[in-house]
């Protein structure tokens, strides 16, 4: 959840890493600091809050030296404080270090610590810092220090240290939690991901799990977890900078919302020989199963009924924190499609690799090449939507749908009628954005006084009604419940009254008449009725259009105004979409 960005070269490195730490931003902003070395000493700044208040209160970019690490957290072990912000350090002083991840036998250790060492914060990472100051102080040097305090680790980390004695290197080692090597002209980098990356390189290097890395100005080295050398090449970062900038709106989130119908035609560029082999497969496979998490369940969730409808496949969604209860059916006769725009959930990548110890085929959706999810995948299939930095995920839902539904139409051999709807849906949903550029605002505006929001839908457009609360519930900071229309007299029907925003995803499909037919009951007790359809029925107070299209692609066309309710629900109550408090974008602890 957290972000890592490391420098050491030729530059000062305070403002080379504050600025990698706003590219990371996304990823933690309860607090920041950053430690250099310089004269022998190291440096270190840190505090609760968000990185420019940090930055601001204590001139990080200003922090001499030319070795840096930089960290901006959210929070797992330990309150928001100065005290639990990182970088840690041991009790001289001399070593610093940064942990993205979660050490579960942190007790157990700090225990034994205990007595000859002075804890300062509550987290589990300072037990890392004196773990590895007493190893160096038996003699070893930062590597070997490092390494030997890994295998003593138990959970999940990305760690980066430095030591005053040893300037002009950094040590990283890496266990389910994602790290990246930069390969730059005058240094070298350490970081969460390739986005920080952009403005820097385009060459990286990907820490492999149990692998560890030495990096110095000169030369970059990675290591098996028995220090050994290991040969490997550096790769091309294919996404630009540009990309990943706010494209002059206010926010992140705005700007990957308007950028879904290009990431549409983006997502359909994909190898048809490839499409039609993953069909083929799963065609074949005794039993299919996607697992995923948040939006991306939700995505899965419509994925699973395309290949119904379309592909005559039945599938299954299991949601990725509790894939690993139900791995006791799963064997090498299980075809896994695992969703996750970063390829970095921990969750997910749980779930492959008990599913994989299983003998069971994994296919997989991503955004990020090199990632986790794609390097243990039999077969990957990439979004190339983009970089995403918006915590609510947006463009990454419609690519996933788009993939999902060409793999559809490729099980019923009609790859290229699937991508020339695909086309279709594009331009309808660039069209309908500027549409409802003014009504969604308003209705958002009239109702941010409202506390309580029910999604219903029935059909495939029950996931959407899911999402598009999930939505709601990110950044809006609004209780909202997506569910199937069907399910409202079995409790949430009592919740319902005078005043109460239902909002009912009704277009014109085999489902309409019963939507209509639940709408009117919350409508009896009162419920302000925001409808997204195609048509406008007289029982709305409020109607959101969208287009009319084939059944099957209703999602795409209705999640979209649902995007934009949510987000500008939150700027109407004066909410930060791109930062939503308690959420961080790549969810990479258990």
């Amino acid at each position: 959840m957290c972000g890592i960005f490391a420098y050491v070269g030729e530059r000062e490195a305070g403002p080379v890493v504050l600025r990698g730490l706003h590219n990371l931003e996304y990823r933690g902003y309860d607090s920041a600091g950053m430690v250099t070395i310089t004269e022998g000493c190291l440096r270190i700044a840190k505090d609760a809050g968000g990185l420019h208040q940090v930055a601001e209160k204590h001139r990080l970019g200003q922090l001499p030296g030319r070795t840096g690490v930089g960290h901006v957290r959210w929070a797992t072990h330990g309150a928001v404080t100065m005290a639990n912000a990182h970088p840690h350090h041991d009790c001289h002083g001399r070593i610093a270090l940064v942990h993205n991840g979660i050490i579960e036998n942190h007790r157990e250790l700090r225990a034994r610590l205990d007595g000859r060492h002075t804890f300062v914060s509550e987290t589990d990472t300072e037990v890392i810092c004196h773990l590895i100051e007493e190893r160096m102080e038996q003699g070893l040097g930062l590597q070997e220090a490092v390494f030997e305090v890994s295998r003593e680790l138990e959970g999940s980390y990305a760690i980066v240290a430095i030591s005053a004695d040893e300037p002009g290197k950094m040590v990283g080692m890496r266990k389910d939690s994602p790290l990246v090597v930069g390969v730059g002209r005058d240094g070298n980098f350490l970081a969460s991901d390739t986005i920080s990356l952009l403005d820097e390189t385009d060459r990286v290097l990907y820490v492999d799990n149990g692998q560890g890395v030495v990096l110095s100005r000169d030369s970059v080295t990675i290591m098996d977890s028995q220090g050994r050398p290991v040969d490997q090449k550096p790769e091309l970062i294919t996404w630009r900078w540009d990309q990943a900038g706010k494209g002059g709106h206010d926010f992140y989130m705005l700007k990957e919302i308007l950028e879904q119908p290009e990431a549409v035609r983006k997502a359909i560029e994909q190898d048809a020989e490839q499409i039609m082999e993953m069909a083929i497969g799963l065609l074949q496979a005794r039993q299919v199963v996607f697992t995923a998490c948040g939006t991306s369940r939700y995505a899965a969730l419509i994925g699973r009924y395309a290949f119904s409808k379309v592909g005559r496949k039945f599938s299954d969604v299991v949601m990725a924190s509790e894939f690993e209860y139900f791995s006791d059916s799963v064997d090498r006769n299980t075809l896994v499609i695992a969703v996750s725009q970063s390829g970095e959930t921990a969750d997910v990548i749980n779930g492959v690799r008990r599913a994989r110890e299983q003998g069971a085929t994994i296919f997989s959706l991503v955004n990020v090449a090199g990632s986790s999810l794609a390097r243990m995948s039999d077969k990957v299939l990439y979004l190339n939507c983009g970089p995403e930095i918006g915590v609510a995920a947006t463009k990454s839902f419609l690519a996933q749908l788009s993939i999902f539904y060409l793999i559809a139409f490729s099980m019923d051999n009609r790859l290229n009628e699937g991508m020339s709807r695909l086309r279709t849906i594009a331009d309808l949903v660039e069209t309908n954005l500027h549409l409802n550029g003014q009504e969604v605002p308003r209705i958002a505006r009239a109702l941010r006084d409202r506390h309580d929001f029910y999604y219903i839908a029935r059909g495939i457009n029950f996931a959407t009604a899911g999402e598009g609360a999930l939505k709601m519930k990110e950044i809006a900071y609004v209780h909202a419940e997506g569910m199937p229309a069907g399910e409202l007299k079995h409790g949430t029907l009592a919740l319902v009254e005078q005043g109460t925003p239902v909002v009912a995803i009704c277009p014109r499909d085999h489902t309409c008449a019963e939507t209509l037919s639940n709408t009117a009951e919350t409508k009896a007790r009162g419920a302000h009725v925001i409808g997204v359809s195609d048509h406008n029925d007289p029982m709305f107070d409020d109607w959101i259009k969208v287009p009319t299209v084939e059944e099957v692609f209703y999602p795409m066309v209705c999640v979209v105004p649902l995007q934009l309710l949510a987000y500008h629900s939150a700027t109407a109550r004066d909410r930060d979409p791109d930062k939503p408090r308690n959420l961080a974008k790549s969810v990479t602890v258990k």
